[in-house]
């Protein structure tokens, strides 16, 4: 069942956390997916792998019919984001939008003509994203981890869906309850960051750009979301996070 993130009679959220089996039976790592409804229509944010397609389908029907659906939104190209899209192709109508960096790669998880007219590649700097009568952010947080990369922002929500920023390696049951404490998710959030995120400089660049945004709620694509104080937390923990890069040094670099 998925969780309600947000829901104000005609606009919702809905946060998909245990759709892919974490257990061990499938060594997929969990991963969470989102369905954005606006009246009659709605958008799909990281829909996953096809682990993660029928429920998710079937939710979606729930709210609005599947050539409603206005846009697949997919904050990189990770298997983990996008591996179902040819399923998603087949059975609604949507644009897909993906960096531009990334638009020519997409095709590689469909079929043949399956995408032909319908990737729209979001430039470097953003842009916004009409969704029934409101509207989602797409901001820019490249090499945070993918090359092109971005998070979306609902403004009627207040929620940033932050894609790989902010993860930690939870079960999906434990991912389905918001934490308001950062201090909790340090034993299973640190050791990614340091290895993902590409370096200091990018993170306090993704913090000066969204510190005075009203962020209610910061929702990753892998782990629980972050609410209340977590957030501003999160950000200032990440101002000042050695990582990527900055780690690295000949040690990491010989010859096996």
């Amino acid at each position: 069942m998925p969780v309600t993130l947000y829901d104000d009679g005609s606009h919702r959220c809905l946060m998909f956390t245990d759709l892919v089996d974490d257990t061990g039976a499938s060594d997929a790592v969990q991963a969470n997916q989102f369905l954005i409804v606006d009246g009659d229509t709605g958008a799909i944010l990281d829909p996953g792998c096809n682990l993660a397609y029928n429920e998710l389908y079937l939710t979606m029907t729930r709210h609005f019919a599947p050539h409603k659906l206005s846009a697949i939104l997919a904050s990189h190209a990770d298997p983990d984001i996008i591996a179902s899209l040819d399923r998603w192709t087949t059975s609604t109508q949507a644009s897909i939008y993906v960096s531009k960096v990334w638009e020519r790669f997409v095709p590689h998880f469909c079929k043949p003509g399956k995408t032909t007219g319908r990737i729209v590649g979001i430039p470097d700097a953003g842009m916004r994203i009409r969704i029934g009568r409101s509207e989602v952010w797409a901001l820019p947080a490249h090499f945070l981890h993918a090359e092109g990369n971005f998070q979306f922002w609902d403004p009627v929500s207040k929620i940033l869906f932050s894609g790989d920023l902010g993860v930690s390696m939870v079960s999906g049951a434990v991912a389905r309850a918001p934490v308001e404490s950062l201090a909790e998710l340090m034993p299973s959030m640190a050791a990614f960051h340091q290895r993902y995120m590409a370096s200091n400089k990018i993170l306090r660049l993704w913090a000066d750009m969204v510190a005075d945004l009203p962020i209610a709620m910061m929702v990753p694509q892998h782990g629980p979301p972050l609410a209340g104080p977590a957030v501003k937390e999160f950000i200032a923990w990440v101002r000042g996070l050695a990582c990527g890069v900055d780690l690295m040094g000949p040690a990491n670099y010989r010859l096996p």
